[in-house]
């Protein structure tokens, strides 16, 4: 999950210096490896592959590993003075 966290940071961070047919196939991949990781899961669930609730599916377990990933505990360090600070999270 982390892969794919950096590989969509990477895909934002390079959209700027991208040019459309980049950025489609950099959109395709994600969508290619969405379906590699949660794909098998959605068939077991009795999902009929290539359907409309199967994509659901995918989109689903995608958002709740986003979810479970970003709710993980971060630390946050200020630094500056009187008013003026600048905060970094982890």
């Amino acid at each position: 999950m982390l892969r794919n966290g950096l590989m969509v940071l990477l895909v934002a961070a390079l959209a700027g210096c991208m040019t459309q047919a980049e950025r489609i196939a950099a959109e395709k991949a994600e969508i290619d490896e969405m379906i590699k990781i949660y794909g098998p899961a959605c068939d077991k669930l009795g999902y009929i592959r290539d359907a409309d609730p199967w994509r659901d599916c995918i989109l689903r377990l995608r958002a709740h590993d986003d979810e479970r990933y970003r709710t993980r505990p971060t630390t946050t360090t200020c630094t500056g003075h009187r008013g003026f600070y600048h905060c970094t999270t982890f």
